[in-house]
């Protein structure tokens, strides 16, 4: 029976005064599974208050307290794994494995932020000048706000944003994904069981005036937000504007370079779980592969090959292998760029279109798609289009193809596939590509190490993970101290450039 959901204030749920509610379907079914409220300006202003009055006692809290309590966190999202796990399949529609995934990297997240103890430790030196010491701390800052996209809503939020934020002592109001919400509001439970008082993370789902809201309170420190390019863009500039410190993780349209030397068979093996793993819903997705001339014809050949044989199906039957996509809006617009790619004059492949799955009619599903001979200034062949389609551009050699990758305004990613090290390490050098994979088809780091886009994929300065998220969570205050020894005591002397110089 489809309920209406609450909002997450203050270690409570509670029921939103809205008379807006967001439908939540099941993407499997197309079914109506619940109703997610469109918080009120008050109830955001409430949450932001809690996080406020929640902070001063939680940065106060040593850091290895904190960490316990994520250790805490950790062991929970491990115990509720499978529950977790339905839960965004159900919500998201990420078959089995990769909703799995979807929590592991929480679990990651939460593991990285455990590390608080040593990763926030700051810097100092004795006689920085002589006599005088200097202590570099981190410190934190106070309420942050998460922006969180519908594509993982155990990750992105739980492993991306809350862990490290508040292992750093800030505390945080979280915007859920209004259409994916559930998994969110289920692990904000585990964190309270984990021991995290009440106000430290509290979560609303919103529309973007009450966005508007969180990017001009003053009692907001940062913004970290995972979206769009054009939304991010804008977040970014407003937030900034407000003096505010931002990082907008943004779309991307990831390439990879398929050399002559590559083992053709396994490298379409990694093409394939790049582009339709996640039903190509991810900013990591390899929607393009540059191929170079002299195989290109195979390559096309193997690829349909292995491509016609995904299993696609419900996201919670073990056996399927490809999604649906999460909501029915994306659904067809999804569709409309496949129609758009045909009109630009794209070679359809394989058609995903008209894909029914027996028991499932009323599903959001695409089957796998790949265009051949796609042009640069191809709508399909420039910008995202977030759903399992693959594009097939062609080149001549090595610099053509780096020309065409480097070509497109955004850099989240790339790839080469070569047996060759010379142009393995070309490739590793020249590339736009923030997170680059030499034979490794999404070139996502551990989270230890950031996850770096570039161009019109980030805008900020620090990135999410890896040590970039604690100096993002954190600031920086230099302490110099002297002491006067007897004869300096009675020193009337004193430098304009004292123990600076």
């Amino acid at each position: 029976m489809a309920e209406k959901l609450k909002y997450f204030v203050n270690g409570q749920y509670k029921e939103s005064k809205t008379d807006k509610y967001y439908d939540l379907h099941n993407p499997s079914t197309g079914e109506v599974t619940g109703y997610a409220p469109n918080c009120t300006a008050d109830e955001v202003n409430e949450a932001i208050a809690a996080a406020k009055a929640a902070y001063p006692a939680w940065s106060a809290t040593p850091a290895i307290k904190r960490a316990q309590i994520l250790y805490k966190v950790r062991d929970l999202l491990i115990e509720h794994m499978e529950e977790l796990t339905m839960l965004v399949a159900e919500e998201n529609g990420k078959v089995w494995a990769e909703a799995e995934g979807d929590v592991l990297k929480a679990k990651e997240g939460t593991e990285l932020a455990t590390q608080v103890p040593s990763l926030m430790m700051g810097e100092s030196i004795m006689d920085a000048s002589k006599g005088f010491d200097t202590v570099k701390y981190r410190e934190s800052m106070g309420v942050f706000a998460g922006i969180v996209p519908v594509n993982f809503p155990a990750m992105i939020p739980f492993g991306w944003m809350v862990p490290v934020c508040v292992a750093t002592g800030n505390t945080i109001v979280l915007k859920a994904a209004s259409l994916t919400p559930r998994t969110a509001l289920r692990i904000a439970e585990l964190y309270k069981e984990a021991g995290i008082p009440d106000g430290v993370v509290n979560i609303v789902t919103c529309s973007r005036h009450e966005i508007d809201l969180i990017l001009a309170h003053p009692d907001i420190k940062g913004i970290t937000f995972v979206g769009s390019t054009p939304v991010g863009k804008l977040i970014y500039e407003k937030a900034a504007k407000a003096g505010k410190r931002v990082q907008c993780l943004c779309q991307a349209k990831n390439h990879a370079l398929v050399m002559s030397d590559t083992p053709i068979e396994r490298t379409v093996a990694g093409v394939i779980n790049s582009a339709f793993g996640c039903a190509g819903q991810r900013c990591m997705a390899l929607s393009c592969c540059v191929v170079e001339d002299a195989i290109a014809d195979k390559f096309v050949a193997e690829l349909k090959k292995q491509a016609s044989a995904i299993k696609v199906g419900p996201a919670y039957d073990k056996t399927s292998k490809l999604g649906p996509i999460t909501y029915e809006k994306h659904y067809k617009e999804v569709l409309a760029d496949i129609d758009k790619g045909v009109a630009e004059g794209a070679a359809l492949v394989l058609d995903g279109r008209n894909c029914k799955v027996e028991g499932f009619e009323n599903g959001y599903y695409v089957g796998p798609t790949i265009f051949d001979n796609v042009a640069e200034d191809m709508t399909i062949g420039r910008d995202e289009v977030f759903g399992p389609v693959l594009c097939i551009k062609r080149c001549k050699d090595f610099k053509e193809g780096l020309a065409k990758m480097n070509a497109n305004p955004y850099a989240n990613g790339s790839v080469i596939f070569t047996q060759n090290g010379y142009f393995a390490r070309e490739f590793v050098r020249h590339t736009d590509g923030g997170m680059v994979g030499v034979n490794v088809g999404i070139p996502v780091p551990i989270g230890f190490f950031p996850f770096a886009g570039h161009k019109n994929s980030f805008f900020g300065d620090l990135h999410c993970l890896g040590k970039d998220a604690y100096r993002f969570f954190t600031e920086s205050k230099c302490v110099t101290t002297r002491w006067f020894d007897e004869e300096e005591k009675t020193n009337t002397e004193v430098s304009t450039w004292d123990g600076t110089i």
